[in-house]
């Protein structure tokens, strides 16, 4: 699950004038706690998933993507709520985040911890019989993971950064999953994508507010790597990866040319962002590669679903992947073999 993606979703403050002061209070504590908008995009891109894996409208079952899309997000709240609970000592030294639920006093660690419980709970056990096995499997594995590997690892080695990064590349995999009950070359290479693309998004991030990190006593690359060569190297290096990644979803049939033009023109401006950063190491460059990879990941994402659903290409979509229609406009679908 991707750490820090800022998306305008509204203001996820506002409530009506009838719910009283201390139930917003407490509701506001819950989102933030649950880092909603983020949990949010974690349900979006597991719903991308979804739908390149139904590969078309007459397949999707609208009922299993919403149970799909809860399930999801229930388990992206109750892990970002057992990350805070156990980040909160931090949390209270860095000003970024010393304003979080519990560092403020307003909820303790227990009462989050008792709440990422209920909710991890509650999502794993709706993704079981709505979704299927699997989803359910791949949702409590990235549970375990994020809480139980990555967060502790945060105080003690860089490392930290691959782990978050495998956490984000699974929701899109759990949507696929969900879909068709299998993890084909097409779910792997859209984990895939997601891993390569939080390198750089979050390097940035880690550029920006390293004197924080410093404070909380994380070991991100930029607090123990203070030039930066590293950091930026690896962010020019995992854009550039997006590129081959984003041509083999074509090459394996979950997408076609429309979305390979439009990935790679991304791509490109994606690298750009790094490549100005490792020229010029400022704040400024750092906030332009991190607002770009905010930009990045959903263009892509709707891209990738435009071509995924009626392909603008000319070609026909089998389970297998993309296949030219024959001479009467019917096509065989290589998965079945010849009969």
């Amino acid at each position: 699950m991707s750490r820090t993606q800022s998306i305008a979703l509204g203001n996820a403050n506002e409530f009506p004038a009838s719910v009283p002061a201390a139930a917003q209070s407490l509701l506001r504590s819950y989102m933030e706690l649950g880092k909603a908008r983020l949990s949010l995009m974690v349900v979006v891109t597991a719903a991308v998933g979804y739908f390149v894996a139904s590969q078309t409208m007459e397949h999707t079952n609208w009922t299993r993507l919403w149970w799909t899309c809860l399930g999801t997000f229930l388990a992206a709240v109750g892990a970002s709520a057992f990350n805070q609970a156990i980040e909160a000592p931090r949390d209270a030294r860095m000003p970024r985040t010393f304003k979080r639920p519990i560092p403020a006093g307003h909820i303790s660690r227990t009462h989050a911890a008792f709440v990422g419980l209920i909710a991890s709970i509650i999502g794993v056990a709706i993704l079981c019989p709505t979704s299927n096995g699997l989803a359910a499997l791949l949702c409590t594995v990235n549970l375990l993971l994020y809480v139980l590997v990555y967060t502790p690892m945060k105080p003690y080695t860089t490392a930290n950064t691959l782990v978050g990064a495998i956490v984000g590349a699974i929701p899109p995999m759990l949507g696929w999953a969900a879909a068709v009950d299998r993890l084909d070359a097409g779910a792997w290479l859209l984990g895939a994508v997601l891993f390569a693309w939080q390198i750089p998004h979050f390097l940035a991030l880690a550029w920006m507010y390293r004197a924080d990190y410093a404070k909380g006593g994380y070991k991100m690359l930029p607090v123990v790597e203070p030039s930066g060569r590293l950091t930026c190297l690896l962010a020019m290096l995992y854009s550039l990866v997006l590129l081959p990644l984003c041509v083999m979803l074509v090459v394996t049939g979950a997408a076609g040319w429309f979305f390979l033009a439009g990935s790679m023109m991304l791509g490109l401006g994606f690298f750009a962002l790094t490549l100005k950063l490792a020229m010029d190491k400022t704040h400024a460059n750092a906030r332009k590669l991190f607002l770009g990879s905010v930009l990045y990941l959903p263009l892509l994402m709707a891209i990738l679903v435009i071509d995924a659903r009626g392909p603008l290409d000319g070609l026909q979509k089998a389970p297998a992947g993309y296949v030219a229609p024959s001479n009467d406009g019917s096509f065989q679908d290589p998965s079945l073999g010849s009969r």
